[in-house]
């Protein structure tokens, strides 16, 4: 992921608009933050993606005053969620929130999604749990969105609301959203047919093993099944010299 605050900047900016290509909602719908050393970057309230700018994007430092902020627009409405999963998990480079059709359709119906297809690995848990209801923007939705990622999880549906996923790098966070839509929609069409077989959790952990020792770890495969964005270059080319 981008070293440096300027580029992890830009890198939201087109991540925004690849969550919005991929048809899973885009803000003020959803947020998406990256850390950056001691603090987060997290995209700002009541903005939209195609709207966004990197200068808009907001900063809040992981440790002191609670809920600081510097930057010309204050921090997505969602931001405690961003900031207590990066305070907590120390693993965790970058969030998404998102409200696709499908995941949200069972965050409605307080569905989680358990291991109906093996590579549920991919998202580090043999079940992507759904969050108990807490109302949004506050901090008990927070606390409901950690507890259901635990200690490994990179997925939670979020109650009657919508879905988060998380990564260590800015574009697996990104990939496992676009997943994580395909897995919810999947999963309410094996509903709709009938009763799906769900793997043990013994199973799930096999798998996630054999995904580690293949030498491929869940990070590099996802990303290399959503290769990562590039933030476009504003470098001007001289203009060619008439002869």
């Amino acid at each position: 992921m981008a070293t440096t605050g300027k580029a992890l900047r830009a890198l939201i900016v087109v991540h925004g608009a690849r969550i919005v290509e991929a048809g899973l909602g885009g803000a003020p719908d959803g947020d998406i933050s990256a850390r950056l050393s001691d603090s987060i970057l997290i995209t700002p309230s009541g903005s939209r993606y195609a709207e966004l700018r990197p200068a808009m994007i907001a900063q809040m430092p992981l440790a002191g005053e609670y809920g600081a902020w510097k930057g010309p627009t204050k921090p997505s409405g969602e931001w405690r969620i961003h900031l207590d999963i990066a305070r907590a998990r120390p693993d965790i480079g970058a969030i998404v929130r998102i409200q696709p059709p499908y995941a949200t359709a069972l965050a409605m119906a307080h569905k989680s999604i358990p291991a109906a297809h093996s590579m549920i690995a991919l998202f580090g848990n043999p079940v992507i749990r759904c969050a108990r209801y807490a109302p949004s923007g506050t901090k008990e939705l927070a606390a409901a969105a950690l507890e259901a990622l635990g200690d490994d999880g990179h997925a939670a549906l979020l109650a009657n609301y919508g879905a988060i996923t998380t990564g260590r790098t800015l574009e697996s966070a990104v990939a496992r959203a676009i997943e994580l839509e395909s897995f919810a929609r999947l999963y309410a069409i094996a509903l709709s047919v009938g009763r799906p077989a769900i793997l043990s959790d013994e199973e799930v952990a096999r798998v996630i093993e054999r995904l580690k020792s293949s030498g491929a770890d869940i990070e590099a495969r996802i990303a290399g099944a959503h290769p990562p964005a590039k933030a476009k270059s504003t470098t001007k080319r001289p203009a060619k010299s008439k002869s």
